[in-house]
């Protein structure tokens, strides 16, 4: 990371010629500007930058989608206000010369941060975390497939018959993962040197499919670290003559990618999921207890915020590494929600988000559904010992999109929580979004239909 004064210095000696002023819009796409660093220092540092509110009204091709309040045609789509959070600056290392700053979005009018805003959203639920005297730490893992066509040769090829970076399952095989370590070491060191701790890299379930782990972190900052991650394998990738895809559901017969978040709450330096009394195979306490009880009871109130597209819910199959049903258990991969650790490293891991999540979005839902469980002691079901595929009395994840987002729009939790204005713009994001699949017409159509019928 970059301290002020340090980015000064290397502006003054030619080091950094530009800045990177970014937000994350729905998708957890970042948007923004690129800011002459010498601009930075004279305006935008102090007085922020513009940008439109349409950027949070778009479908995933930048198209305007009616039917929003917050922003359309008859209000003229005027701006918001970035504000940079100058704790974020940091040198982006896979660019030349370049700094990124990640900002609040703020309204133009009341000067108060834009309520539907994916980081505002987060930063509400830390807020209401810090009157509990309470802070989490969290991390999340992002998987992804690496291939060997450029990003214009898969978009030309209109996504067929690409070509993944590898040939066989290598899940842990060092030999495979030493063939693509040449773009793996580079994004290990582009991202420990711009701010973003990374631990491990290893090979995972499918076909060119791969995951590096970064270290956890507040988690404000690893919701920041996480979105960096992800414009940075891009980034190189692109630079490399490759391609990288964070689909929940890339290929339909090899592994989904996961995104899952791990989470612990702590209090005057300790960790406040340590507990006294035996609970299960773990020593819990009631914050413990009731967080882990509340996470699990509202799933189903904020599932789009875990799995937000069509695609996400491709993954959720049974015996595919991804969770169907809502049980915990003790280091348990059946289960949506695994505890894991002893001690200080006592955590919670929910293996429902994919790697197509925003990450504001999937940990605001996981604080506010644990924050919940704790202000009304919620209790877990009892822990599960085996294979949850097959324990068909469970509840399970909702299965799509369109399911997933009735139940977030008539959620009373998911209105309490986020707010009513909230609810309403999210719910008709997703809706939008299940409509232009709807409208639309499939390879699997043609390819069922065409002739045969």
């Amino acid at each position: 990371m970059l301290t002020l004064e340090g980015f000064k210095q290397l502006v003054k000696d030619g080091m950094l010629e530009t800045v990177v002023v970014a937000f994350t819009d729905h998708y957890g796409r970042l948007m923004g500007k690129r800011v002459d660093a010498e601009f930075f220092l004279e305006t935008v540092l102090d007085s922020g930058t513009h940008g439109c509110n349409y950027l949070l009204t778009t479908d995933m091709t930048m198209e305007p989608v009616p039917g929003y309040n917050y922003a359309n045609w008859e209000l003229g789509y005027g701006d918001f206000h970035m504000v940079p959070d100058i704790s974020t600056l940091r040198k982006a290392s896979w660019l030349d010369k370049t700094a990124m700053v990640l900002c609040d979005l703020h309204n133009e009018k009341t000067h108060q941060t834009e309520s539907i805003a994916p980081r505002s959203i987060l930063k509400k639920q830390l807020d209401l975390l810090a009157e509990q005297n309470l802070n989490c730490f969290a991390a999340s893992e992002l998987e992804y497939y690496l291939l060997e066509n450029t990003y214009r040769q898969a978009f030309e090829q209109n996504y067929h018959n690409l070509k993944p970076a590898g040939y066989y399952l290598e899940d842990y095989n060092i030999l495979q993962g030493t063939r693509n370590e040449k773009y793996t070491s580079a994004v290990r060191r582009h991202l420990k040197d711009s701010g973003v701790p990374v631990e491990t890299s290893k090979g995972e379930f499918g076909l060119g499919q791969h995951e590096v782990n970064v270290k956890y972190s507040e988690v404000l900052t690893m919701a920041d670290n996480h979105v960096v991650y992800k414009q940075c394998l891009k980034e190189v990738a692109d630079v490399m003559g490759l391609s990288v895809t964070f689909m929940a559901k890339f290929v339909t017969d090899q592994a989904g990618s996961s995104s899952h978040i791990h989470m612990s709450l702590w209090k005057d330096g300790k960790n406040a999921f340590v507990g006294d009394q035996e609970f299960g195979p773990v020593k819990g306490s009631d914050i413990f207890r009731w967080f882990l009880g509340g996470w699990i009871k509202h799933v189903s109130d904020v599932m789009p915020f875990y799995a937000p597209t069509i695609n996400s819910y491709k993954r959720f199959v049974d015996g595919s590494w991804a969770p169907t049903r809502l049980a915990w258990s003790y280091d348990n991969r059946t289960a949506g929600f695994r505890v894991v650790g002893r001690g200080a490293s006592l955590r919670i891991e929910c293996r429902i988000p994919g790697a197509d999540c925003n990450p504001y979005l999937a940990f605001a839902a996981s604080l506010a559904s644990g924050l919940d469980g704790i202000k009304n002691k919620i209790e877990p079901p009892e822990c599960f010992i085996g294979d949850i595929y097959a324990a068909a009395h469970l509840p399970r994840v909702p299965y799509t999109l369109h399911e997933a987002t009735a139940l977030f729009e008539n959620s009373e939790f998911a209105k309490s929580t986020f707010g009513i204005e909230v609810v309403e713009h999210y719910s008709h994001f997703f809706k939008s979004e299940q409509q232009a699949y709807d409208k639309s017409v499939t390879d699997w159509e043609r390819r069922r239909y065409f002739e045969q019928i």
